[in-house]
């Protein structure tokens, strides 16, 4: 059905003078920016005219050949005429001329990643007829060269460091260093300039036409939602290449009339902690881009604020009194209507307010805790609302070291503290380098002047950003935060040398390699690698955790096998041990020669033999699972890579290993030879291995329930043992090793004279175990959906390769996420479902798991939910974001 049908042909959407024809609740159409500006309108605060077109124009606009739909010139123009009748001037007219801004505008926040023009409709006769309204020619000539430079750069594509360099040079040429110290002429001359390299470049004329110009803006909007740093930020982010972006035309106000103008940012609550004060920047006499470009130091809002900063500017609170008292009321007014922190873009036109723009605001993980929590108790929002506000994957955030107190800290520069968090790296200077050592597995800290959007790739694979212009809200320390990157930005003493590959500070030299660490929380530069401490896990953090746990369904519990992870899932808040991978325990240096010794066997007799070796170490392994897991279940997963994997394979290796235990080197070289697989994952492995070796279970499941039966007989906590077979895909094998499960265990319970309790169950990691679950639900108490696997077998794609073409699928819109990280639920899914439904039907109180990757990624918990499956389990530093994000699910399965 075509879009039109769908929308009745309705493009454009008007807002300003007192009303709007959309609200807040329109975001899908009108995008965020687009469903805020209208509801600001409806509000009756002071927004500047516009009109927005919807998300489905530029739909449309790509289902259709990048061609408009036919409605769509006439509803703009119609727009046009309103914002004329509403500001009382006429777009395009020499005497008295409307200038608009043309900004995208996504349903998802999406900062910095698509395009903006501001003061369109200025050409070299439209400049004269400002220059005379506003009794300030300086001012006019000023805003059209940032027009000029703007429009080239989004719709020309031209690159922007053509106009810098020319400014530089009148700069130089006038021996001034900051841009308003240019007067109207100054500017006169830069524009001829400007206009001449864009003439030179392209072979044509920059365009006068202010109707030219208009389409040519919102052509470029609509194509930047395709551009690549867009398509890596929704990548990330898991926004859909379908939403489309929404594109605003809005009348101009300016900031850069002089010294009762203004343009600022703000956050109604700091974005980096939460605290409960206002929070941002200002610049008198500018526009909205320098604040955020790092090009000028902005000032702050409060005075409170200038005086912590250690500042000499005045704070807009002191330089604009009544219009900060204004401004004061308004973003109060729009905490409270919207019941979140709220990111606002104003402006002040000589000596009056206007709000630009207003959205829930980025916030690191730490302050969206102390956010949500602080709302719940003011009442804001109920604890169900608070727990729905904290992103589950920003958690990541907080579960890691930070810099140890009593470390020694050898701060060689200091900057803002524009993104919290410590991290240490290796310098680097670019953002590809910085990509291509993150793709390596070395930790990189990325060091600009300042970033770009074309930066995202760069800062994405760093661990931390220092940059050495722009502010507390420039774009480095706003992606930095929403990404949970540590970042130090405006670090004005590092004077950076990249093509040198180095950066100087006070004496100092720093090459690209050396490393550096970077404490976001207090603006920190350090050299070298100081000692970090785990987080405490308490306060905010605590307080919410403990209101999720009260609503969420889904258990969660840890991937886990060393002491170690045990110990962490356990602070973290697992339930429960959903999957102990034995065959870790199997390469430990004290046990691993006994491994091969038992591979090399020539019979059962030698294999036993070498096996009463290994279960003495295998029960101490499961004696200190159980203690630390204080009664909780433990699922244990019985041996499952093919047996090749403990053996050397180059002769080199043979020879070292024989050597180092006195087994025959020939033999080892043998028998590795023989053992070798084609494609070992779908090989003599798992179930099979229980099968052909029956004995190799029969040790490890003697040795599981020996250490459930001592620690029973101490006193503790009785452990809940629950023991898997992987990878079975027939009835027949399952009740075969259920049988061979309860046989051992029947003998261990008379030897100990015990009456512990154990499960059976296994791993569904094959298509034909999801079919045929009721045959294995007869002998299965529970299963436990191995997704790694089961989206290798029902794909066909090796986990281990899948990178090296994954990256196109997805570019192509083929895969909308990598498999292997977010569950793919129509394919993997449906087999996950139709096993539920039939082991249930078979077992209706089989329990029912999940325990790849898929455990921690709130989307397939998500899935999980909707499935009605018991628990999951992930890796242990993802616990508590799997623990939020059920609460999430459960509390949307309610609705």
């Amino acid at each position: 059905m075509p879009v039109e049908t769908l929308t009745k042909a309705r493009w454009v959407y008007a807002f300003g003078g007192g009303g709007a024809d959309g609200d807040a609740s329109m975001k899908n159409l009108l995008g965020g920016k687009g469903a805020n500006l209208a509801e600001m309108s409806a509000l009756g605060l002071p927004v500047p005219p516009g009109f927005t077109i919807t998300t489905e124009a530029c739909v449309h606009y790509y289902a259709n050949g990048k061609q408009y739909p036919t409605e769509l010139a006439e509803q703009v123009a119609a727009g046009l005429a309103k914002v004329e009748e509403l500001t009382g001037k006429t777009f395009g007219d020499v005497a008295n001329p409307l200038l608009v801004s043309v900004r995208s505008g996504a349903r998802a926040s999406m900062p910095g990643m698509m395009d903006t023009v501001l003061n369109l409709g200025l050409n070299d006769e439209t400049v004269e007829g400002l220059a005379k309204l506003s009794g300030d020619r300086r001012f006019a000539y000023d805003s059209y060269r940032r027009f000029i430079q703007m429009y080239s750069n989004v719709v020309l594509n031209l690159e922007h460091h053509m106009f810098e360099e020319i400014l530089d040079d009148h700069k130089d040429r006038l021996d001034v260093h900051v841009d308003t110290g240019l007067t109207a002429d100054d500017w006169a001359e830069v524009i001829k300039d400007y206009k001449a390299a864009v003439s030179d470049y392209l072979g044509k004329p920059f365009p006068q036409d202010a109707q030219e110009q208009l389409w040519g803006a919102v052509g470029a909007v609509f194509a930047s939602w395709m551009n690549d740093r867009a398509k890596f930020y929704r990548r990330m982010h898991d926004i859909p290449e379908s939403w489309g972006t929404a594109v605003n035309i809005q009348s101009m106000v300016f900031g850069n009339m002089g010294d009762t103008s203004a343009t600022g940012v703000a956050f109604t609550r700091n974005p980096s902690n939460g605290d409960n004060r206002l929070y941002g920047e200002f610049l008198i006499n500018a526009q909205g881009e320098d604040v955020v470009a790092g090009i000028r130091t902005p000032q702050s809002l409060t005075k409170v604020a200038r005086e912590e900063m250690g500042d000499v500017a005045p704070s807009m609170e002191e330089a604009m009194a009544e219009v900060f008292g204004q401004f004061k009321s308004v973003v109060e007014t729009l905490e409270r209507h919207y019941r979140d922190m709220q990111d606002i873009e104003f402006t002040v036109e000589q000596g009056k307010l206007y709000m630009l723009q207003t959205r829930s605001g980025k916030r690191t993980a730490k302050a969206a805790l102390k956010i949500a929590v602080d709302m719940a108790a003011e009442g804001v929002i109920s604890k169900e609302e608070a727990v729905g506000r904290v992103e589950p994957a920003s958690l990541d955030q907080l579960l890691h070291p930070t810099i140890d107190p009593t470390a020694h800290r050898d701060v060689v520069a200091k900057g803002l503290p524009a993104s919290p968090g410590a991290a240490t790296g290796k310098i680097v200077f670019d953002s590809d380098a910085a990509e291509k050592a993150a793709a390596n597995g070395e930790s990189v800290i990325l060091v600009r002047e300042e970033t770009s959007p074309e930066d995202i790739h760069g800062m994405h694979a760093a661990r931390g950003i220092i940059t050495a212009r722009g502010g507390m809200t420039s774009h480095a320390a706003v992606v930095a935060r929403g990404m949970g990157r540590a970042c130090v930005s405006g670090a004005g003493d590092v004077a950076i040398f990249e093509k040198e590959g180095l950066f100087r500070v006070r004496g100092r030299e720093f090459k690209a390699g050396e490393i550096i660490t970077i404490d976001g929380s207090t603006g920190d530069i350090l050299a070298g690698a100081p000692k970090m401490i785990e987080p405490e896990l308490t306060g905010d953090f605590a307080t919410l955790m403990s209101w999720a746990d009260q609503v969420r369904r889904l258990k969660v519990r840890a991937n886990a096998e060393t002491p170690l992870d045990a110990k962490t899932a356990r602070q973290f808040g697992a339930e429960g041990i959903g999957l102990c991978r034995t065959e870790h325990m199997f390469f430990d240096d004290t046990r691993i020669a006994a491994v091969r010794e038992m591979i090399l066997a020539d019979d059962e007799k030698g294999r036993r033999t070498a096996l009463a070796k290994i279960a003495p170490f295998q029960k101490a392994d499961f004696v200190e699972l159980f203690t630390i897991m204080e009664g909780l279940p433990v699922t244990i997963r019985l041996l499952d890579p093919p047996l090749h994997e403990f053996l050397p394979h180059t002769e080199e290796d043979v020879q070292a290993v024989a050597q180092a235990t006195g087994l025959d080197a020939a033999k080892l070289l043998r028998r590795a030879k023989e053992l070798h697989e084609t494609n070992p994952m779908l090989g003599h492995r798992g179930c099979r291995l229980g099968v052909s070796y029956p004995e190799i279970y029969e040790m490890q499941v003697r040795a599981i329930l020996e250490a459930a039966c001592e620690i029973a007989k101490s006193g503790k906590a009785a452990p809940v043992p629950e023991i898997m077979h992987p990878l079975v895909a027939k009835g027949e094998e399952m009740k075969y090793l259920r049988d061979l499960t309860d046989r051992v265990a029947k003998a261990v319970l008379e030897e100990q004279g015990g009456d512990l309790k154990y499960t059976v169950g296994t791993m569904i990691e094959l298509p034909r175990a999801a079919l045929r679950a009721a045959d294995l639900a007869a002998n299965a108490e529970f299963f436990s959906f191995g997704t790694n696997d089961l989206t290798q077998t029902t794909f066909g794609i090796s986990r281990d390769d899948a990178g090296k073409f994954l990256g196109a699928y997805i570019d192509k819109g083929i895969f909308e996420k990598d498999p292997f990280v977010s569950l793919d639920q129509d394919g993997v899914g449906d087999l996950i479902r139709l096993a539920a439904e039939r082991g249930r039907a078979a077992r209706p109180d089989v329990k029912l798991g999940i325990c790849g990757e898929h455990g921690g990624d709130p989307a397939s918990i998500s899935f999980c939910e909707k499935v009605g499956l018991d628990y999951v389990s992930c890796s242990p530093y993802r616990v508590p974001i799997a623990r939020l994000a059920a609460a999430q699910a459960a509390l949307a399965a309610k609705g």
